[in-house]
């Protein structure tokens, strides 16, 4: 998947969310709409990052999902293992939900269970060399992907966008019970 080339003068022309404020603003002088200034671009540009994620995934025969826990496996480090407890925060996913993963992915060949030697009733979930071999390569490439993405931004602004969305997201970080 080719991502499209972003215009360096694009600060100067128009984009969808400048007509929809404009047209808000219109109907609605009554009301502020410029919080849709920030975060519509944000939502848009949300969607258009899933989709060259779930391109990139794809090409590696990998679900968003499967690249989370795989991710969060090899994240882990040396000899990239978790307990299903700490895979479902780390993916902020319910305990059915992580169980059905770990039972396709070890169908899948790519994690395995094995029990647990310090805690007789728990087990552990560690990613395979076949699950290892896929997760690296497809992070490789979403790298790559999001490399494209932000290529039209220098290395100080994408550092001042970063620290912008960071002090947007704490506050929803700080909040999150940990389960979708």
């Amino acid at each position: 998947m080719t991502l499209p080339h972003v215009d360096h003068d694009a600060e100067r022309s128009e984009d969808e969310v400048d007509r929809l404020v404009a047209a808000w603003r219109q109907e609605r002088p009554d009301l502020d709409v410029e919080p849709l200034q920030v975060l519509s671009r944000v939502s848009r540009l949300a969607r258009h990052l899933d989709r060259a994620r779930r391109a990139s995934f794809a090409e590696h025969g990998l679900e968003s999902w499967e690249f989370d826990v795989l991710t969060a496996l090899r994240r882990a480090g040396e000899p990239y293992e978790m307990s299903p407890g700490a895979l479902l925060r780390a993916t902020l996913v319910t305990s059915g939900t992580m169980t059905n993963r770990i039972d396709r992915l070890t169908a899948a060949g790519l994690v395995r269970r094995r029990p647990d030697t310090e805690d007789r009733r728990g087990v552990l979930v560690s990613l395979t060399a076949a699950g290892r071999e896929r997760v690296d390569s497809a992070f490789a490439d979403l790298l790559r992907r999001e490399h494209e993405l932000l290529a039209n931004l220098g290395k100080h602004e994408q550092q001042a966008l970063s620290g912008l969305l960071r002090t947007l997201l704490v506050p929803f970080d700080a909040t999150d019970t940990g389960a979708r």
